[in-house]
């Protein structure tokens, strides 16, 4: 990791730095920071600042610890910032995605940031690379969490986008003066929910800039007396928001997902890769989808993937195919529908990738193609063809993640344990709540 030169530390001064904010995302999703003024950034990059290893199980409901055999009270770790990854955000302050170390300097394995730095360097020894893109879905409450006015709230309407035209243009601003590209910015389906889709970039800095994005997002909305909502379900019986990842796999230049002979225009290690997710979303969905909020969401007719299968453009499929066409510039790619804003985005696509790799290298089968809804199957279709519903129950997926010898492979055992902890921590102490009492308890969970 590069310190920062005296001469990159002035730059930042004359910009009007101030501050220099660092950020680390825990296994519950939750995103933790420490900052420093701008002199102190060079000693933020390295050795970094300390952080209790208890960090990484904090829980959702703001109190409790999900101690591990491996996490305790006792021990130190640092935190480093990348200042490759450092953007200037204005008002003061600059950013920059952080990294757990120990005190010798050596990563640790629960960081999930760190955790998919490694996926991506075994895709590189693979002779691959991947792109990731991301959605953020979000809906917009008053500072204490309640619903706003929505008369005029329609389906993705222009109304939408013109009762908050200023938050939608300054968002836009905000983002593209700190480096973060977005794609598309629309109003969603549910009343005052937005949907933000951000350019594909390497695994690593596309969770960074989702990161990044959500504290843009936040820092406006605050200017508007507003916040920014992040929660899988924001109120009992609503629309809920997903946090969908799209991801390709490229082998030298040439796509995995396209330009092949198999199925929808596949290379054989195309179709492994989606068998390879297939094969492992049932052991996988606490990472994707896991949290005690998560399962009001998952149903069917909520576009939120809640079959085990694939379609091409299917969007009740669990892992939607989108083909390369001249309305898809950037080339056939996968979409994993399941994933949702509670979810740890850097463990997300470490697992996303993790499976994907694992597929190839075991020549996983590709499953028959889900053509339509799979909801619309008979028992015995979707038994024909291997389509199992996603579980609602948080208590089989933290059985099935903690029991996965495949996951416990790709992310590492100290990654899985400290996942399977903070969502036992909330299977044991709110599962006896109803949906509304869920939703009103964790709604600004995720907010930043």
């Amino acid at each position: 990791m590069s310190a920062m030169t005296t001469p990159a530390i002035a730059r930042l001064k004359a910009d009007g730095v101030d501050v220099v904010v660092g950020t680390m995302v825990t296994a519950a999703g939750l995103t933790h920071a420490k900052t420093v003024p701008t002199r102190r950034a060079t000693a933020f990059a390295d050795p970094g600042l300390g952080f209790s290893p208890v960090t990484h199980v904090f829980a959702i409901d703001k109190a409790g610890i999900a101690f591990t055999e491996g996490i305790t009270v006792v021990g130190d770790q640092r935190i480093r910032i990348d200042l490759e990854a450092l953007r200037v955000l204005g008002d003061g302050l600059a950013w920059a995605p952080a990294s757990f170390f120990d005190q010798d300097g050596i990563p640790v394995p629960a960081c999930a940031r760190g955790t998919l730095a490694r996926i991506e360097s075994r895709l590189e020894h693979a002779g691959l690379r991947g792109l990731v893109g991301h959605e953020i879905e979000f809906l917009l409450v008053d500072p204490e969490g309640n619903r706003l006015p929505g008369n005029l709230w329609a389906q993705y309407g222009l109304a939408g986008a013109l009762e908050y035209e200023g938050f939608v243009r300054d968002v836009t601003a905000a983002a593209g003066a700190a480096g973060v590209e977005i794609e598309q910015f629309h109003p969603e389906y549910g009343i005052n929910q937005f949907e933000i889709s951000l350019a594909p970039k390497a695994p690593v800095a596309a969770a960074d800039q989702l990161i990044l994005t959500r504290i843009v997002i936040s820092r406006v909305a605050r200017k508007y007396g507003l916040r920014v909502c992040l929660s899988p379900l924001p109120f009992a019986g609503s629309v809920g928001s997903g946090a969908h990842q799209h991801f390709s796999l490229l082998r030298g230049d040439s796509p995995v997902f396209s330009g092949g002979t198999g199925t929808q225009g596949m290379t054989a290690e195309g179709e492994s890769a989606i068998g390879g997710i297939i094969a492992g979303l049932l052991d996988a969905q606490l990472i994707f989808c896991g949290s005690i909020v998560s399962g009001l969401r998952m149903k069917p007719g909520n576009w939120a993937g809640a079959y085990a299968c694939w379609g091409t453009e299917n969007r009740e499929a669990a892992v939607r195919f989108v083909r390369g066409t001249h309305g898809n510039p950037h080339g056939a790619n996968v979409e994993v529908k399941v994933v949702d804003p509670s979810a740890n985005p850097y463990f997300a696509t470490a697992a996303i990738l993790g499976l994907a790799l694992d597929g190839i290298e075991h020549s996983a089968a590709l499953p028959p193609e889900t053509l339509v809804d799979p909801a619309t199957l008979s028992d015995g279709e979707r038994t024909a063809a291997g389509t199992v519903a996603l579980s609602s129950d948080q208590g089989q997926e933290i059985a099935a993640l903690d029991g996965s010898a495949r996951l416990r492979a790709i992310l590492g055992d100290p990654a899985v344990d400290a996942l399977v902890a903070v969502r036992r921590y909330e299977h044991e102490t709110y599962s006896h709540l109803d949906p509304e009492a869920l939703t009103e308890k964790f709604r600004m969970a995720w907010s930043v």
